[in-house]
Formats: structure tokens, sequence, C-alpha cells
């Protein structure tokens, strides 16, 4: 994987597929919007020099770290 003067650092497979799934959706549904927060994200992340998957791949952690925020104060108001 890493040949030519390239490192290339693999991803981690596991978890829940369906839900990265569902996560990708969200992140690449903002991000074919043109006024939205995750498109600001997205394109101040590229404009620091991180490649377009590097830069939905930290939308992506966002959005999940947004859902699970949310899930966590949902729970505690029962």
């Amino acid at each position: 994987m890493s040949s030519g003067g390239r490192t290339v650092h693999r991803l981690s497979q596991r978890g829940n597929r369906h839900l990265n799934h569902a996560v990708h959706l969200a992140a690449v549904c903002q991000i074919r919007q043109p006024h939205s927060e995750g498109r600001a994200y997205f394109d101040r992340k590229v404009a620091e020099g991180k490649t377009k998957k590097e830069a939905l791949r930290s939308l992506k952690r966002q959005v999940s770290n947004t859902v699970y925020r949310h899930l966590i104060l949902d729970a505690g108001e029962r």
C-alpha cells in the first residue's frame, strides 16, 4: 500500500455498516446544499489542505458526534 514515497493509512472497517451509511448520506446531502453549515465546514477543510475524501471523513465525524450528543441529551431527559 505504501510505495513510491507515499504513506497510506488504512481505515478500520469495523462498526455498524448501516449506521455508517446513514451518516455518509447525511454528510453528502449537506455537501450538496451550497449554503449549509456542512458545506462551509467541508470547504474550510479543503482550503486547509485536506483532500476531498479526508474532508468528507472529517464532516462525517462531526455529523456522528452531533447525533451522539443529541442521543445522550435525549436519554438524560427521561
